[in-house]
């Protein structure tokens, strides 16, 4: 009985059983019609029972499929979904796949369709690009198959009917860049060659000297007493502080892509922290809105973009102006080696930027900060639109006016002695690191 509540009818056998009614009609008038309709109906039946047979009553054959999917997804990334399919029956099959994907991607007419020959496998993959952080549900794995014959359909259902999937940060472009670092091709995501200037380095070591090392470093005293050229070898500063401070004020809610402004930076962040502990130094995190939500020091060990990781998976924007009195409190509090402060926020106008300033400053007296301003796309595009009347004119003056406030808090940020990064959302990691390489190359931190 199972198998026959598995049972659905095709669409040729409703067309087959149309043309044998209409033969019939016309047969009513027409004597050999009658016969040749009398015939086909009796074929008809021959191929029904046949088709069910070979579908349902061929135990020892059966149509097999798996699914794999990774532990965890990875937010803003092409994440590959793999499906494996098996054909045991001696006979070809044609398939047709509808995955239960989770709503959140509101695919409502997936299916895939292929064709199976006998005793024949196929491996089969769609990409899925979440665009927020949280749990996925996975339902089950739907195959319609049929014969050649076509006139039955069997519905089989894979999986479980509900597989919970978490969705985190972007991991999977943190390891495409530091697969990119190790190869020397940060190039291609924008990440830009730095020109050390001055001296940002410790001592390692005397070695003899061998052409090509700078005649600067040649330690004389050394010299006289081996009676032969020896320069000082100097290795990068390394663990230095380096942490990421993200609001979770109501400013990081705004939309960009499908993402929120709070996912692209815990994006970057995550990124920008990988980074750090590949160049020896160490990667901290600050979440704040009206208190700090999460402090994790700053630590270079195996588990530590693990536990970053893990902070922020479940990190989500509140409805209020985040307090910067509260930030800056807890980081003279807690942090008391100086170390650079990545924040991630969102000022849109120059009076934003000036309730918030005097904190700023107090911070930058011990520490160095990279303040993240993001680029508003939709209002750029606004600002270069040709206008026909009066309205238009006025909108494309403050789109104008609202770009020109994003380049006035960097130049009174600047003033203040405080870094910024003003980028696109998408360009934020590759900005970042440019702008954390900078400061690190030339000895600012």
């Amino acid at each position: 009985m199972k198998g026959f509540k598995e049972i659905h009818i095709a669409n040729r056998f409703y067309l087959s059983l149309s043309v044998i009614a209409a033969l019939f009609t016309i047969g009513f008038f027409l004597d050999p019609v009658y016969l040749i309709a009398k015939i086909l109906l009796g074929v008809f039946v021959l191929f029904l029972f046949s088709d069910a047979i070979l579908l349902f009553f061929a135990k020892k054959y059966s149509v097999l499929l798996t699914r794999e999917i990774p532990d965890r997804l990875s937010n803003g990334d092409e994440n590959r979904i793999e499906l494996y399919v098996q054909n045991r029956h001696p006979y070809p099959l044609n398939l047709q796949i509808f995955d239960e994907v989770p709503a959140q991607f509101q695919l409502r007419n997936f299916k895939m369709e292929l064709k199976l020959n006998a005793f024949d496998e196929k491996r089969l993959h769609y990409t899925l690009v979440p665009k927020e952080r949280g749990e996925y549900i996975f339902g089950v794995t739907n195959v319609l198959y049929a014969t050649q014959i076509g006139l039955l359909i069997r519905h089989r259902k894979f999986g479980n009917k509900e597989t919970p999937v978490p969705v985190y940060p972007s991991f999977l472009k943190m390891r495409k860049y530091e697969l990119l670092a190790i190869s020397n091709r940060l190039s291609e995501v924008g990440v830009k060659r730095v020109r050390r200037i001055g001296s940002h380095t410790e001592f390692d070591q005397i070695k003899d000297y061998v052409k090509g090392d700078n005649y600067r470093t040649i330690n004389w005293r050394a010299t006289a007493k081996r009676g032969k050229l020896m320069v000082n070898q100097y290795q990068d500063e390394r663990s230095q502080n380096v942490y990421n401070v993200i609001d979770m004020g109501r400013t990081m809610q705004m939309p960009f892509n499908g993402m929120s402004l709070l996912d692209y930076a815990i994006n970057a962040s995550l990124i920008l922290s990988n980074t750090a502990v590949q160049k020896h130094d160490k990667a901290g995190l600050i979440t704040f809105n009206k208190t700090i939500e999460s402090f994790l020091s700053a630590e270079r060990k195996h588990e530590t973009l693990t536990k970053i990781l893990d902070r922020l998976y479940k990190q989500e924007t509140g409805f209020f102006e985040s307090d910067f009195a509260v930030l800056t409190a807890g980081i003279k509090r807690k942090i008391s080696h100086r170390s650079l402060l990545i924040l991630y926020t969102n000022f849109e106008t120059i009076t934003s930027l000036e309730r918030y300033i005097s904190y700023l400053r107090i911070l930058a007296k011990s520490h160095v900060i990279i303040v993240v301003i993001f680029e508003n796309e939709e209002i750029e595009k606004l600002s270069h639109e040709q206008v026909s009347n009066m309205e238009e004119l006025y909108i494309r003056t403050i789109a104008e006016k609202h770009m020109y406030d994003k380049k006035l808090i960097v130049k009174e940020l600047l003033k203040n002695g405080i870094y910024s990064v003003l980028t696109k959302p998408e360009n934020l990691t590759a900005g970042l690191i440019n702008k954390y390489l900078e400061l690190k190359d030339t000895g600012r931190f």
